[in-house]
């Protein structure tokens, strides 16, 4: 039986930056995926932006893996040829009532140290952006957008050149700690059309939504040591025409997201969306990526409360994307959730829950953290 030093579980954005760092580190990595391709589910289905780490809760590893993720995925787009539109952004308040809001935004922000970030008056963001409605906002320079599936095919050959090797349609089975606390590692079962068993040192599980379900197919762990799995669905409208903004424009955010915005693509097109659709669901086989036309409706009030020019059938359904939440609806946002040896007491095995946004920005730094984790534990 083969045995490796490490296996990491999902080849998305954050499973691929993981991988890539275990291999540059010089462990003998395989990176597990159930699709045919990487990067197929969350991280082919979000909106590209390069979060600043504006709204996240002071001390909290959004927050900390987001500002200095910000920084590294610039710095890693411009060294490896990877596209990027560092349009800025423009937090919104409509009226009066929200300035509190909006101060207490730029508060935040400025203690989690994003550079780069100012109030401007409802007349300089004007200057800005003509059509906008607005009595203030917040201009966050470093947002941007990355062209995302170049960023993941870049670090997919970080990976390989380093010596990893991906398995598709590799769906992960079960993993066996091998002897007490996991100190022989982990045997595991890969599915497949030929199957295979493998024995790893390291067992990384960057599954994103599927992250709980993948967890419990790992004997040893106890039930009360695996958060519930919760789905939050944001769907996006496309703007037909040329976008009137050349900024992203975001209102103030709203429990479970950051409120129906406009981003912009490379190419300048503009989108709408996410909303915050929860799903009375247990699992993520049983999603339905269908955008309803009516869910439209709604995002017209919205968006006319800071572009009140938005024409009547403008909108069309585009894609839908889920958030990879361990908090029900109506808590508080959830943090990253690093669950490391010292958590759940078994060796080598360490299982990322809560990966949604700011997950691709905070990618490099997620896995330096990781990286961190585990050097320390050794």
């Amino acid at each position: 039986m083969d045995r490796i030093d490490c296996v990491v579980v999902g080849a998305g954005v954050v499973g691929l930056a993981v991988a890539r760092e275990m291999a540059l580190q010089g462990r003998e990595t395989i990176l597990l995926e159930r699709e045919s391709a990487f990067g197929t589910v969350s991280s082919a289905r979000n909106s590209e932006v390069i979060h600043a780490g504006i709204y996240y809760p002071k001390d909290s590893l959004k927050a900390k893996l987001c500002v200095e993720g910000n920084r590294l995925l610039y710095e890693y787009c411009r060294s490896h040829q990877v596209a990027t539109q560092p349009y800025g952004k423009l937090i919104v308040a409509s009226d009066e009532t929200q300035i509190d809001d909006l101060q207490a935004i730029l508060y935040k922000a400025q203690n989690n140290g994003v550079p780069e970030i100012k109030m401007i008056s409802g007349e300089e963001a004007k200057t800005l952006e003509p059509n906008l409605n607005c009595v203030a906002a917040i201009l966050s320079s470093t947002t941007g957008v990355v062209d995302s599936h170049g960023y993941m095919l870049s670090l997919l050959g970080g990976f390989e050149d380093a010596g990893g090797m991906i398995a598709y349609q590799s769906p992960f089975i079960s993993a066996k700690p091998i002897g007490k606390n996991a100190e022989g590692g982990y045997q595991l079962e890969i599915g497949g059309a030929d199957g295979m068993q493998i024995q790893t040192k390291l067992l990384i599980n960057c599954a994103g939504m599927s992250a709980p379900a993948i967890a419990q197919k790992i004997e040893g762990l106890r039930n009360d040591q695996i958060p519930k799995a919760y789905f939050a669905k944001g769907n996006y409208f496309s703007l037909s025409g040329k976008s009137p903004f050349a900024h992203l424009i975001y209102p103030i955010p709203e429990p479970g997201g950051l409120g129906v915005h406009l981003t912009l693509d490379m190419g300048g097109q503009a989108k709408f969306g996410p909303d915050v659709e929860w799903l009375d669901i247990d699992a993520e086989e049983w999603i339905d990526y269908t955008v309803n036309p009516k869910r439209g409706e709604g995002f017209y009030e919205a968006v006319r409360r800071y572009w009140p020019g938005l024409k009547d059938n403008s909108l069309q359904p585009d894609y839908s994307g889920v958030r990879a939440k361990i908090v029900p609806p109506n808590a508080p946002a959830g943090d990253f959730c690093f669950n490391a040896p010292q958590d759940h007491g078994m060796q080598g095995l360490y299982n990322l829950y809560g990966f949604e946004s700011p997950g691709l920005t905070a990618s490099l730094a997620i896995a330096k953290h990781l990286q961190g984790q585990i050097k320390n534990s050794l």
